[in-house]
């Protein structure tokens, strides 16, 4: 059935799954302006995708290396960039900026 799921160790290498895919893919779709921005591989997590919308709205996702990646970014029609190189768009810290004020109460 699926109700528990395998925890994993400290360690162990945690894997893009298809719901990975299928969650990048709906971001794209339902957002405005989206651009990929690639994360490597760490010890414990796979490459990462990761989506900013034009808002600044933006999702992470594991995905199985670097060259799927591209070819996912390709399959959605979006730019794709490695973030080791270019950083982070500054719309996507502003985003997360005015949530932890409306987190805080701030206007």
């Amino acid at each position: 059935m699926g109700l528990f799921r395998k925890r994993a160790r400290p360690g162990q290498l945690r894997p893009a799954t298809s719901s990975d895919e299928r969650d990048l893919e709906q971001f794209a779709r339902n957002h405005r302006g989206v651009e990929a921005f690639i994360e490597p591989r760490t010890t414990v997590t796979e490459t990462t995708m990761l989506l900013v919308a034009d808002t600044g709205e933006w999702t992470r996702r594991r995905v199985t290396g670097p060259e799927n990646a591209h070819a996912l970014a390709r399959k959605l029609g979006i730019p794709a960039y490695d973030a080791g190189l270019v950083g982070y768009p500054q719309r996507m810290r502003d985003w997360n900026a005015r949530k932890a004020r409306e987190q805080r109460g701030e206007a």
